[in-house]
């Protein structure tokens, strides 16, 4: 039987030999949040708005496009689908230049490639100017793809990561709908005009993207393999929930750059690090059966993400509307902004559940609703 004893120091719980205080179960209680985490989350997931922005604008913009330019279906759907390539060939390269001058610079360097290419747009003449263009915002959209996520996941908490890594995919969908908004709202203007417009606002959140990497610090992640331990500790200590995490993912960090876990310096040399070609070749060529099925499962999301023609629906939403009955302009585009209300909506739904019930219940719940929808 335990008993409860009260004395001078509160009241303690007593059994099965030892004695503890309330204060001994205080570390039970759910943190609180990390508010510089959760700012610094914020401001990197921004990069992200410029991938939905450029989606969501184009699905609309490519209407007056096609008739002020008088180009062919298919020029439309290269001028459209293309971003995915340019994307690609942009998040190759951020890799890359992420591990060269850091996280935050590379934001900086997303956001004045993406100003440029929405300014290129947005002044386009002719429809190879406008190509041009579309090729330098792919390249900065997707240096915003790779380096949002990856400063995110660097710098969360442990009790809130999966909370403020859900931050780039929110951020991507609110883009989507400013991209919308942004149809409906200069749809108004001539047509020559209007698309033009539509396409070169997406500077403006380059812009807001580069005043706000000022107020963020570097991933500690970077600024340990570069040997500024001192930095780094500094960034974790207002990053973590306590003292003792922060200390814990600063010995992870030290043991992946190979560090000395007694090292103390501030700054220290560290060798030079791969491109992870030495983890490439382990999980494509001799992987664990435990990575072998992780790799899979992670693969085949993504790849039934885009098989079901999600982002074709999203990049077509105004002409699906159109082919369902509706005429007016002005009625696609408000259907196709209510498409982006939804889509953002369910987001932010998932955003705080991820922490309650866990990443695989909801994929089992969203998968399952896919599937009955589309058997429908």
């Amino acid at each position: 039987m335990s008993r409860f004893e009260a004395d001078n120091h509160g009241v303690s719980i007593s059994g099965a030999g030892d004695n503890k205080t309330l204060a001994d179960f205080e570390v039970l209680k759910k943190p609180k949040r990390n508010k510089f985490a959760f700012a610094c989350a914020i401001l990197a997931s921004l990069a992200s708005i410029l991938l939905g922005y450029d989606i969501g604008v184009m699905s609309g913009a490519n209407l007056y496009i096609k008739d002020d330019l008088k180009i062919s279906d298919v020029q439309v759907e290269i001028l459209v689908g293309i971003l995915n390539l340019y994307c690609l060939i942009g998040a190759y390269v951020a890799g890359r230049t992420s591990d060269w001058i850091g996280r935050r610079y590379t934001i900086v360097v997303a956001a004045a490639i993406f100003f440029v290419g929405a300014l290129l747009m947005g002044f386009a003449t002719n429809y190879t100017f406008l190509m041009v263009g579309r090729f330098v915002t792919g390249i900065g959209v997707g240096f915003a793809l790779l380096i949002a996520p990856v400063y995110t996941a660097e710098v969360s908490p442990a009790s809130a990561r999966g909370f403020l890594n859900s931050f780039p995919e929110v951020f991507i969908n609110a883009g989507l709908l400013s991209g919308y908004v942004s149809n409906y709202a200069f749809s108004k203007l001539r047509a020559d005009l209007g698309w033009r417009v539509m396409l070169g606002a997406g500077a403006i959140l380059s812009v807001f993207l580069a005043i706000g990497v000022l107020a963020m610090p570097e991933s500690p992640r970077w600024l340990i393999m570069q040997g500024r331990l001192g930095e780094a500790k500094i960034v974790l200590d207002k990053t973590s929930d306590t003292k003792e995490e922060a200390r814990g993912r600063l010995s992870d960090i030290k043991a992946a750059a190979e560090i000395p876990e007694d090292c103390t310096d501030d700054i220290v040399q560290v060798q030079k690090q791969t491109h992870g070609e030495g983890v490439w070749k382990e999980l494509i060529l001799n992987p664990t059966p435990a990575v072998r099925h992780v790799l899979i499962c992670a693969i085949g999301i993504h790849f039934f993400q885009q098989a079901i023609g999600l982002e074709s629906v999203v990049l077509y939403s105004p002409r699906i509307f159109e082919k369902a009955g509706i005429t007016s302009s002005d009625h696609k585009l408000l259907a196709t902004m209510a498409v982006g209300f939804s889509k953002t909506t369910f987001i932010l739904v998932a955003t705080f559940l991820l922490d309650k019930i866990g990443r695989r219940p909801l994929l089992l719940i969203s998968s399952g609703g896919m599937v009955v929808i589309l058997a429908n």
